[in-house]
């Protein structure tokens, strides 16, 4: 076969690596062990480019290291839950688990044509009772933890999707999933206790330096740790507001109060006030606004004032309670203080409902007119109107003023923490059931352990979208209570789905074990994952939730660590046409027209050659086939007539005679070797491609000399045999055929990754940088570790450093060698 031929080339070995076993891996502890894993995808019928450039990006890393000698794990699977399967068995008139198992024997085809390196023995599908009915029995033990609760609360819910919504899936006021604007329901849910690990998930941000600081920050965020203080306003109908506030040193400036229409003493507050009817309508009418938007501060303030006040318990002034669509329940306790003086929001909320400023703060020696403020002063300054605190700097009392609310039994000092608890109820159907059984007289009885899986009827048709079957499916609901075996009803929500993502990356470790959730042998040895990669886009939800997950597994005993993940890698989206690739926008290629015209390598080349992995990557068709004339010439070195000269020649990787340009080569070899490596352990995966492109066109040079001696055919040699084996983990199936046309037989590359010598790394000459006292004079290039004197002497006589130094003292010389000399002059 003289020509390249990749669908020839690339069945081949696919089919060689299956045969083989080539990615099936066990335990072993008298190796490192190493576990890369890309984030799962969703069944959705075809991967996309995205898809391609991720898992290309993991394959890249699992294939290096497997070639260090590791014991890697690179395991695949499906999050295979979830409404777009409900949402295509209405259009299709076929059972979401039809439609779903087809996707993902179609999409897993597509993987295995793409050449991706996993062990498909450890393959898992989240909505296969063999996965799920462990994720019911954690759920029980949570629940025996009271990491598990059930409570009536206003909830975001989608009226398209007929779902509710975790804070997190709320995006921008809108459905993650459909885009559709979200309201606010009252409803009876089931919660996970997140914030008990609240602390914990906020201080280890700061112990996961393998991750970006983008992400961390973006957790960081979203937990919202904060310190402060909660005072107690009492309401003159005798119950009492609980405000929390980073901000004491304000306290004597607040002029009214602020509840979020969603805090539960709203609409009480109101009742029997002239106000009631027109706090209920605020309330309603904010419950269908855009909450994202509702706490930034280019928001139009809106309120309502409840026909109460509340007294400031710092000196006793009578103050308004409204209700404001700038205060959110989830911050804080959902009741502010506000302070127009030395807040903007509370200033724009004051001057548009004419309620008064009252100034608190002043820069120094200074005064400030409250009627002619036109924003809120919020810089440092010092105290007035405050009491015993005047005259104190703003920040420096702020701890004093605590001391003193505490002693007084007026406020306790406290830690806030922004993130609520994750709410898991969807009223789906494909999804995990909740195993929870509502007795009349019993009331909430979990499932007996000896009860489950409690299975999710698959033949089950959708007729509405957004409506789950399971509520009026008799068979399903209708049970017997395990305690009284009365008649019951099952719980007909299923899980959000985002729990089935959140511990798949540890059934891959064990997927076989049968007699718990998880293998604790097995998950030690293989956790944490070392390598983590996927996009940015979850780095609070999956992310934060895996993070929470995974502590609860260790508290369990499943799991022996805390952090799931040690390294995280975001890679940047495929765009093309200026817009990241989707259907809506027209701009979708197809990978299985890429493969087929091209090849799978050179679908994998073009993603990993055209752009940093966390940047995003620019389609371009020319690109693509420049991708592909390069394996050609990559081809040709091994095939070509000029390369017969090759055959039976010994490899040579090293040179010590005379010949400059044998030198050269030498020396390109192994500094290539190193930069390739190197830039694969950072990720720079496109200049690792470019330096083995330019050994490529060093060797054609060599190859088109008119004569070729036997030392120059053994460097040729060694050189295109590096060539080979560095390719090998981007472009695995060329590499493979050409490993074995350049005649080395079934002694594949999998485990030869190439090591440098340090001494053909170096550069034979290094420029030096000379100082006069400090000061950059001048540059010149000597032999590498260039004796003391000889060195001098070449300095010496160097016009700039003569003119610089000419009647002056030198009073001594610093020479750090093969980098710089400093002349110290009197």
């Amino acid at each position: 076969m003289k020509s390249y031929e990749p669908h020839v080339i690339e069945e081949k070995w696919q089919k060689i690596w299956e045969d083989n076993g080539a990615f099936q891996v066990e335990e072993d502890t008298d190796k490192e062990k190493y576990y890369l894993l890309e984030m799962f995808p969703y069944p959705s019928g075809k991967i996309h480019m995205g898809h391609v450039r991720n898992y290309s990006i993991g394959d890249v890393v699992a294939r290096y290291k497997r070639m260090r000698g590791l014991n890697v794990l690179h395991p695949m699977g499906w999050d295979a839950f979830g409404m777009p399967a409900e949402n295509a068995a209405i259009e299709r008139g076929i059972p979401p688990a039809q439609w779903t198992y087809d996707n993902i024997a179609y999409m897993r085809t597509q993987l295995k044509r793409l050449g991706f390196g996993y062990d498909w023995r450890r393959e898992v599908a989240t909505c296969d009772v063999n996965y799920y009915r462990w994720e019911q029995l954690i759920f029980l033990k949570m629940y025996e933890k009271n990491l598990v609760y059930r409570k009536s609360s206003p909830v975001n819910y989608c009226i398209k999707c007929q779902t509710v919504l975790a804070n997190e899936q709320v995006e921008s006021g809108a459905c993650w999933r459909c885009g559709e604007a979200v309201i606010q329901k009252e409803l009876t849910q089931w919660f996970f206790a997140i914030t008990k690990f609240a602390d914990e998930l906020y201080e280890y941000c700061d112990k996961l330096p393998g991750w970006p600081e983008k992400v961390l920050s973006m957790q960081k965020n979203w937990i919202g740790k904060s310190y402060g203080v909660e005072v107690n306003f009492s309401i003159e109908d005798g119950t009492s507001l609980t405000i929390f506030t980073t901000r004491p040193d304000t306290l004597w400036g607040v002029t009214f109060m602020v509840l979020a229409p969603e805090h539960p003493q709203s609409l009480e507050l109101a009742k029997g006030t002239p106000q009631e009817g027109e706090v209920k309508a605020f309330v309603e009418k904010v419950a269908k606004q855009d909450r994202t938007f509702r706490g930034e501060m280019n928001t139009a303030k809106e309120g309502v004032f409840t026909g109460r006040y509340a007294i400031n318990p710092v000196n006793g002034v009578k103050v308004p309670v409204y209700l404001g669509n700038f205060v959110l329940m989830e911050y804080g306790t959902g009741a502010i203080m506000a302070v127009p003086a030395h807040d903007q929001r509370d200033f724009e909320f004051a001057k548009e409902y004419g309620l008064p400023i009252i100034v608190t703060i002043v820069p120094e020696g200074q005064r400030i007119d409250p009627a002619a403020m036109k924003e809120a002063y919020v810089d440092e300054g010092v105290l007035v109107d405050s009491a015993h605190f005047d005259g104190m700097k703003n920040r420096e009392a702020i701890l004093k003023i605590i001391d003193y609310l505490e002693e007084k039994g007026l406020g306790k000092r406290t830690t806030n923490f922004r993130l609520k608890d994750w709410g898991i109820s969807r009223q789906r159907y494909w999804g995990n059931p909740i195993p929870i059984i509502y007795c009349a007289d019993c009331g909430t009885v979990p499932v007996p352990y000896e009860d489950l899986p409690v299975v999710l009827p698959t033949n089950l048709e959708i007729k509405v979208v957004g409506k789950s079957p399971l509520a009026e499916f008799r068979e399903f609901y209708e049970v017997n209570c395990p305690q009284c075996g009365k008649i019951a009803r099952r719980e007909t929500d299923t899980m959000d789905t985002f729990v089935e993502s959140s511990w798949y990356f540890l059934k891959y470790t064990c997927p076989d074990y049968d007699d718990a959730p998880l293998d604790r042998k097995r998950v030690d040895y293989w956790m944490p994952v070392d390598q983590y990669i996927g996009g940015i886009e979850h780095a609070v939800l999956h992310l934060l939730y895996s993070r929470f997950f995974n502590r609860v597994l260790n508290e369990l005993g499943f799991v022996g660590v805390r952090e799931p993940f040690q390294n995280l890698l975001t890679q940047g989206m495929v765009i093309k046409d200026g817009a990241k690739m989707s259907k809506s926008k027209g701009n979708v290629v197809d990978p299985d027209y890429l493969i087929e015209k091209y090849g799978a390598d050179t679908a994998r080349l073009f993603c990993l050659f055209a752009s940093p992995p966390e940047k995003d990557l620019d389609w371009n068709d020319k690109g693509v086939e420049g991708s592909f004339r390069f394996l050609q010439r990559v081809w040709r070195l091994v095939t070509a007539e000029r390369a017969e000269v090759l055959e039976g020649v010994e490899p040579l990787f090293i040179y010590d005679g005379s010949d400059d340009d044998l030198k050269q080569l030498a020396h390109m070899i192994h500094k290539t070797i190193k930069k390739v490596t190197d830039d694969i352990d950072r990720f720079h995966l496109n200049t690792a491609i470019a330096s083995i492109m330019e050994l490529v066109n060093t060797i054609y040079k060599y190859l088109e000399k008119d004569k070729i001696d036997v030392h120059s055919l053994g460097l040729l040699k060694g050189a295109i045999e590096t060539v080979i084996i560095l390719l090998f983990p981007f472009v695995p199936h060329i590499a493979a055929e050409l490993w074995t046309l350049s005649g080395k037989g079934d002694n594949r590359p999998e485990g030869l990754w190439p090591q440098y010598d340090e001494a053909y790394v170096k550069e034979e000459r290094v420029m030096i940088a000379v100082q006069i006292n400090g000061k950059l004079r001048d540059t010149c290039e000597v032999e590498r570790d260039t004796e003391e004197t000889q060195l001098k002497e070449i300095i010496f006589n160097l016009e700039k450093i003569t003119k610089h130094i000419e009647g002056k003292a030198i009073k001594k010389m610093i020479i750090i060698p093969n980098k710089l000399v400093n002349i110290v002059c009197a």
